[in-house]
């Protein structure tokens, strides 16, 4: 007996489960349907992602709704397009037995005259982002006062994403006395706000704890040193052929580039992110969805709506800033009672946030180390001999037999398959046994390290400053510029200080002891296909700034920071004409994959968006060569060299630049 019959679904819904395949209501289903069905009253759910959220009010709510009446009855609220579409779409499943209930998606990036059109024909509920539903209501092309029903999914993402004032505005149109349910995967403050000024008397239903994670995802962690994050992420997806997963970074940017690197080290890597157009992310999600994709690279509002089954991996590739993001994108896997694994890819500096996130999750992650190259050789050798035993054997092969015969004669059966594993396998060893481990020395004991430390008092006198070739053009201001010498240096919080960000490079200070790190780390550092230039500074960097590199006052400023405040400005600033410039291209190429071509050279604008093939003549690359890769990649340095006694001023311009040499891995064949 199916248990969706016990809780008080018409028949016709009923025969909708059974197509769709349901069997077993979630908890949040059995929860919230039998009470949503008996009284019409307003209903905060937590629940976590992918526990059947949508079933849960969906149900309910066709049913409630007038087919007879074709005036708006329900609005949806959800934090983005692809989420919109997704409820739409489930809506629609649920209804299909329901004559004359109409779902319209009202959402931005397509035509809002359609979707008015569409409403005006009948419309009796409307799923919705806040954003284009608030425009339709500024041009008085929907009217939402008479509605019944209003549903606030993923609250907290759509108040995280900055809709707060959008929600107000769009819930005060709409009429007192309706039903609001609110349902969140966690219950922050500007949620409880809203179920105060908007809700009356509302049920509250938890499934698991209030804000803690799914039970069926296991949560790990990996120390590495800054520097080796990318090549952690490698070896972690090579540690598990059969990864299937979303790979989540803080910023568009470095989304895009992680994705680049992982299409042009062999990986079927794609990347999500707010700069694809709606044509883009739809062909991206249609290749993970078909698993052509392995390696979806998201940031956290593009992965909103992702509802891909069987997903086996979360990868933090970099932790939210918010630690309560966490727990959304660890509710990409495990998702549907199936087990799942979240995968967090964490410096020393850093490691504090794993004790924050395991307080909110109620959950403990497992330390772990980054396999071996020969850990990793003897995981491959085995999936490629199941994956052979497990093949299917297409007969047609038979009529070719003989042919195979005479060209393998008097090989014996151990030899013949020593060669045929070879063949694959040849690559992988050739590529792990030169490498090295990348296991950060530090261990979990150290956890704590630095969490507890004083801010340490520096002077000028014991400090170092430093003249860095990168500053605001490349998107830094003080704070991120702190955090990512912080991250790509391993230093402590406190390490970095006396950040001076100008337009086209910076300043900042360590302690001597760091000294040789600074200049042995940053020097061999790219970005964005630049090469980062690291020099010391003779000069102390003016006034007194606090340890996180902000301005106390007084001093000059150097390096032409014209708003600087309280002093005079030397040289560098845009109009002098001696800042440095980076040539590279600003044509985005967004994630994807294909068919390398065997010449020509990479177009990287033609590729936006697309599968196009990966051209084998990649400007200062080496071609890779059969059964390998080539990793000479040899930077061309620049032919200026500083004069002596080099102090604070606008850098020369760089005679160019290319990609530091980078651990490459063997392409699948």
């Amino acid at each position: 007996m199916n248990k969706f019959e016990q809780l008080g679904l018409s028949e016709s819904l009923q025969r909708a489960i059974i197509d769709l395949g349901f069997e077993n209501p979630t908890e949040v289903q059995e929860k919230a349907i039998p009470m949503l069905l008996e009284q019409d009253t307003d209903l905060v759910a937590l629940a976590q992602t992918g526990t059947g959220k949508t079933a849960a009010f969906g149900f309910p709510l066709i049913q409630k709704i007038d087919a007879d009446n074709r005036n708006t009855q329900a609005l949806i609220l959800s934090p983005t397009r692809e989420l919109c579409l997704q409820i739409t779409n489930e809506i629609k499943n649920y209804s299909k037995y329901e004559k004359g209930i109409n779902v319209v998606a009202v959402y931005g990036g397509a035509s809002i005259t359609d979707q008015a059109r569409d409403i005006k024909r009948g419309a009796q509920i409307i799923v919705a982002t806040p954003g284009r539903m608030q425009d339709m209501i500024n041009r008085g092309l929907v009217n939402i006062t008479q509605i019944n029903y209003c549903v606030l999914d993923e609250a907290d993402e759509m108040l995280n994403m900055g809709f707060y004032e959008d929600i107000v505005n769009i819930l005060s149109t709409t009429p007192d006395e309706k039903s609001t349910w609110l349902f969140s995967a966690t219950m922050p403050q500007e949620v409880s706000r809203i179920a105060k000024q908007f809700m009356h008397d509302p049920i509250e239903i938890t499934v698991g704890t209030k804000n803690s994670g799914s039970a069926t995802v296991s949560h790990e962690f990996y120390l590495v040193n800054a520097r080796d994050r990318y090549e952690a992420l490698k070896r972690l997806a090579d540690a598990n052929p059969d990864i299937f997963s979303v790979v989540f970074c803080r910023t568009k940017r470095d989304t895009q580039q992680v994705a680049e690197k992982l299409i042009e080290d062999g990986y079927n890597a794609a990347a999500l992110h707010g700069d694809l157009s709606q044509a883009q992310r739809d062909s991206v999600m249609k290749s993970f969805r078909g698993r052509q994709i392995q390696m979806l690279v998201a940031t956290d509002v593009a992965a909103r709506g992702i509802d891909v089954d069987n997903i086996t991996h979360v990868v933090n590739y970099q932790l939210p800033d918010e630690i309560e993001t966490y727990n959304h994108r660890s509710g990409r896997t495990g998702r549907a009672g199936k087990l799942g694994t979240s995968i967090v890819i964490v410096t020393k500096s850093e490691i504090r946030k794993i004790s924050s996130i395991e307080r909110i999750i109620k959950q403990k992650f497992e330390e772990k180390t980054i396999p071996s190259g020969i850990e990793i050789c003897e995981i491959q050798l085995l999936h490629l001999a199941n994956k052979i035993k497990d093949t299917d054997v297409d007969h047609e092969i038979d009529n070719y037999l003989p042919a195979i015969n005479n060209v393998l004669e008097g090989l014996s059966k151990e030899e013949l398959i020593k060669k045929m594993v070879s063949v694959e396998f040849n690559r992988f060893i050739n590529y792990y046994k030169k490498t090295r481990d990348l296991s950060s020395q530090s261990s979990g004991n150290d956890r704590r390290e630095r969490d507890d430390r004083e801010p340490r008092e520096n002077n000028n006198g014991g400090a170092v400053r430093y003249f860095v070739n990168i500053g605001s053009r490349d998107n830094f201001d003080w704070m991120t510029l702190k955090d990512y010498l912080k991250e790509t240096l391993d230093l402590g919080r406190d390490d970095v200080y006396k950040v001076d960000v100008k337009e086209g490079f910076s300043f900042f200070n360590t302690d001597p002891e760091f000294t040789d790190k600074v200049m042995d780390t940053l020097n061999n550092v790219t970005l964005e296909g630049r090469r980062i230039n690291v020099e010391i500074s003779k000069n102390d960097g003016g006034g007194r700034r606090d340890h996180n590199g902000r301005s106390s006052g007084g001093g000059r400023s150097f390096g032409g920071d014209r708003n600087s405040g309280g002093g005079r400005s030397f040289g560098g600033d845009r109009n002098s004409g001696g800042g440095f410039r980076s040539d590279r291209s600003s044509a985005p190429r967004s994630g994807g994959f294909g068919p390398r071509k065997e010449g020509g050279s990479s177009d990287r604008a033609s590729r936006e968006g697309g599968f196009g093939g990966r051209s084998e003549s990649r400007g200062s690359s080496a071609p890779r060569r059969e059964g390998g890769f080539s990793s000479d990649r040899a930077p061309r340095r620049s032919d200026a060299p500083r004069p002596e006694g080099f102090s604070e001023r606008a850098p020369r311009r760089s005679e160019g630049s290319s990609d530091t040499p980078r651990e490459r891995r063997p392409r699948k064949s």
